[in-house]
């Protein structure tokens, strides 16, 4: 089983990312669990979201303390949250930011992880021409992490949102996935 954390703030869509990650797993015939840690956010506030998947049946129905892959929507939590705690040795940290892997894996005391960087707000404004993040980091995160296949998880956003948003929402979002997938950047 593997654990991941996403962390946003409100509106940026963590809880929809986490959400749309298992989906694409369990569209792969993996088990899953997906679930938001609420309190009293409101946009803009700091949020956290879970995502458990595994080959086996999930028992485990608790808060994840130690998750192996963190994907960090909004580079600024990083002066705000400790984004790598409960994260083991060799576990992954995916950063939206500019920045080079290396100066965020000393900026977050990263020793021993795998640190991995996008510019998800860049490839989300220039495809969908706002900053909501989440698409863009699904692509580099399913990169990264090998657990489900891009395409897997297209088609499910697809199936899933196809009707909700129109066509060229879709296409955005679709087309933020691919270039994370391609441009996400490791140490």
């Amino acid at each position: 089983m593997k654990e991941i954390c996403f962390h946003g703030r409100g509106g940026q869509g963590a809880v929809t990312a986490a959400k749309v990650f298992a989906e694409g797993a369990l569209a792969e015939g993996k088990h899953i669990q997906s679930f938001p840690e609420y309190g009293p956010e409101r946009m803009g506030a700091p949020v956290r979201s879970f995502t458990r998947i595994s080959d086996k049946e999930i028992t485990v129905h608790s808060h994840v303390t130690n998750p192996e892959i963190v994907a960090v929507l909004d580079p600024t939590l990083l002066d705000v949250v400790n984004v790598c705690e409960g994260v083991p040795d060799g576990g992954l940290v995916v950063v939206n930011t500019p920045e080079e892997p290396a100066k965020i894996k000393d900026k977050i005391q990263a020793e021993n992880k795998k640190v991995y960087t996008v510019d998800a707000t860049k490839i989300s404004i220039d495809n969908l021409g706002r900053n909501i993040p989440n698409t863009p980091m699904l692509g580099a995160l399913v990169k990264v992490a090998g657990l489900i296949s891009l395409d897997s998880l297209i088609e499910n956003f697809k199936h899933e949102y196809g009707a909700k948003f129109s066509e060229k929402v879709i296409e955005g979002n679709v087309a933020a996935m691919k270039q994370a997938f391609e441009e996400v950047k490791s140490e």
